[in-house]
C-alpha cells in the first residue's frame, strides 16, 4: 500500500461510500475483463526488495527518513518501521541478458545507498528477519513517520479491538503481546512481479501458489525473533500474526486472516478481487472522485482507486495487481512469500527459479493444480516455513518428498524449460539455477547458515545468544558486501 493517507477518522457515511465504491470497481473490472485491452505483449518482470538499517554495533537504526533524504533516489522508499528502506527495481524483460541487467542495476543502487547511509552512521542489510530486533524496538513510536502507516496501525488494532498475541512454536518457543502493528517491520522481504495476460492470469497465479512451498524452504532466510530460534522462515509465523485483526472469537467462526493464503484454485484474477470485496471489511475507506462506470463508458482506463486500495490491505502470499502503466492497464502477479538476502545474486536465483519454474507449470498440458489439492499447497508452505531445507513436501506421483531431492531432480529441469521459454540467455539461466542446485547439494540457505553461525559463536566462542546474534550479523554484512551466494559463505 504505497498510496498517500491524509485523514485518521473515518464516518459510518465514509465507510458505506466506499464499500459502494468499491462494489462499482469490481462490477467496472469484470466489464473490463470481457472486452478491454490489457497490455500483455511481452511478459514484463519487476522486483521489489525491503532493507534493513543497522549500525557498526548490528543494532537498527531509527533513521530511515533522514537516509532517504540523503539517498535522493526515487526507487528508494520508506517502509513501515523507522528501520526500513524499499528499492523498487525498474521493471524490466528477463530475455537476454535480463538479470544481469538487474545484478548491475541492483549492486549499484544498493552501493550507493549504502555510502550515503553511511553518513547517519548506518549500513544496509538484506534479511528477512533482523536478528538483533528486540521488543523495544518493534512499538508504535519507531512506526514510520509516514501519515499512511500510522492511519493503518490505528485500524488494524481498532478492528481488533485488543492487544495482538504472537505465538511461534518453533526450535524455540516466542509468546507475547503487541499493542501496534510495528513488529509486522521485522519483515523484510523480496517481491517478485510478473506481467501477464487476463487469461492466462489464473494460471500463473495457480502455479505460485503450487510452489510457495518449496520457495520459502530453498529461499528461507529469518530463524530469529526476539532473540528466539524458531522457525527457518519466522516471517510467515509474524507476519501472519502481526497483522490479524481477528479476536479469537472470530478465527474460532472461520472469518479469514487479512494475511492469506487462500482456499480454493481460481479460474480467473476476478475471483480473488470478488474474495476480497466479499471476505474482507475495509481498513482504509478513503474514496475517489473518479466515477468508474463513466470513465469506461467514454473509452477512457479507470483507476479503480478504491479496488486497488482495498487489495493492497489483503495481504496474500501470491497478490493480483491491476496497475496502469503509460496509459495501459497491466495484471500482475505479486510473488510476496520470500525473504530479502542474503545478497543481490541469492535474490536472483530465487527470481529466475520462480519465472522459470512459474511459466513452464502454468503453460504445462496437465496443471499441477488438478493434480495436488490446494489444502496440500497450504500445508507444504506452512511445513517449508518451519523447517526450510529441512522440509519434507506433498508432489504428485512423487507423495511426500524431501524438498531438495525435488528441486533437483524435477523442478530445477522444468525452471530451465521455462527461463528457455522467457528467451533468458543460457550462461545467465545456468549460472542462476546452478546457485539453486548448490544450496540443495550443500544443504545451506541463509537460514542455515545463520543458525550455524550462531551456534559456532556459542559453542566455539562462549557468547550468549544476543552477543552471538550480534557477532552473526557483523559478519553477515561482511561476506554480503561480496555478493558471493550463501552457500558458498564459511562458518567462523
Amino acid at each position: 500500500m504505497g498510496r498517500d493517507v491524509s485523514r485518521s477518522a473515518f464516518s459510518r457515511e465514509d465507510r458505506v461510500h466506499y464499500r459502494q465504491k468499491v462494489r462499482r470497481c469490481l462490477d467496472v473490472f469484470a466489464l473490463m475483463l470481457d472486452d478491454f485491452g490489457f497490455d500483455a505483449d511481452r511478459p514484463t518482470t519487476g522486483l521489489e526488495i525491503e532493507l534493513n538499517l543497522v549500525d557498526s554495533a548490528a543494532e537498527p537504526v531509527m533513521r530511515n527518513a533522514e537516509i532517504l533524504a540523503d539517498i535522493a533516489d526515487p526507487l528508494f522508499q520508506s517502509e513501515l518501521g523507522r528501520f526500513n528502506l524499499e528499492l523498487n527495481a525498474r521493471p524490466r524483460l528477463i530475455e537476454g541478458a535480463g538479470f544481469a541487467d538487474y545484478e548491475q542495476d541492483l549492486v549499484t543502487s544498493l552501493g550507493r545507498a549504502d555510502e550515503r547511509a553511511a553518513k547517519s552512521d548506518a549500513g544496509i542489510v538484506l534479511i528477512g528477519i533482523l536478528p538483533t530486533l528486540t521488543s523495544r524496538h518493534l512499538v508504535e513510536g519507531n512506526l514510520s513517520t509516514d501519515k499512511r502507516y500510522r492511519v493503518l496501525n490505528e485500524q488494524i488494532v481498532a478492528a481488533r479491538g485488543e492487544d495482538i498475541e504472537m505465538d511461534i512454536r518453533g526450535v524455540e518457543r516466542l509468546q507475547t503481546y503487541t499493542d501496534s502493528i510495528a513488529p509486522e517491520a521485522a519483515c523484510t522481504s523480496v517481491q517478485f512481479h510478473l506481467q501477464v495476460s487476463p487469461d492466462t492470469f489464473a494460471n500463473y497465479w495457480n502455479a505460485s501458489q503450487a510452489i510457495a512451498g518449496v520457495q520459502v524452504a530453498i529461499g528461507a532466510n529469518s530463524p530469529y525473533l526476539y532473540g528466539r530460534h524458531l522457525w527457518a522462515e519466522t516471517r510467515v509465523a509474524l507476519f501472519e500474526q502481526a497483522t490479524d485483526t481477528r479476536p479469537d472469537e472470530l478465527k474460532a467462526q472461520g472469518v479469514r486472516p487479512r494475511v492469506w493464503f487462500g482456499e480454493r484454485w481460481i479460474t480467473s484474477i476476478f475471483d480473488l478481487f470478488e474474495e476480497n470485496v466479499r471476505y474482507f471489511p475495509p481498513l482504509l475507506p478513503i474514496c475517489e472522485d473518479e466515477d468508474p462506470v463513466e470513465v469506461l463508458h467514454n473509452g477512457g482506463v479507470p483507476q479503480l482507486g478504491e479496488l486497488r486500495l482495498h487489495n493492497g490491505t489483503v495481504y496474500r502470499w501470491n497478490r493480483p495487481v491491476y496497475d496502469i502503466m503509460n496509459g495501459r492497464p497491466h495484471l500482475r502477479v505479486e510473488n510476496r512469500v520470500l525473504p530479502a538476502g542474503p545478497t543481490v545474486v541469492d535474490m536472483l536465483a530465487n527470481a529466475a527459479f520462480y519465472f522459470g519454474l512459474t511459466r513452464e507449470l502454468a503453460e504445462a498440458d496437465r496443471p499441477i493444480w488438478s493434480q495436488l489439492t490446494f489444502s496440500a499447497a497450504e500445508e507444504n508452505f506452512h511445513s517449508a516455513a518451519r523447517r526450510g531445507m529441512d522440509a519434507t513436501v506433498y508432489w504428485p506421483r512423487l507423495g511426500d518428498v524431501r524438498v531438495s531431492n525435488l528441486v533437483l531432480d524435477v523442478l530445477l529441469p522444468r525452471a530451465a524449460v521455462g527461463l528457455d521459454r522467457f528467451g533468458v540467455d543460457p550462461d545467465h539461466r545456468d549460472r542462476l539455477l546452478g546457485i539453486i542446485e548448490q544450496r540443495c547439494r550443500t544443504g545451506r540457505n541463509g537460514a542455515v547458515w545463520q543458525t550455524e553461525s550462531v551456534f559456532a559463536a556459542e559453542q566455539g566462542r562462549g557468547l550468549d545468544r544476543p552477543a552471538a546474534l550480534h557477532h552473526m550479523l557483523r559478519r553477515y554484512r561482511e561476506l554480503q558486501a561480496t555478493n558471493a551466494p550463501v552457500h558458498t559463505w564459511p562458518v567462523d
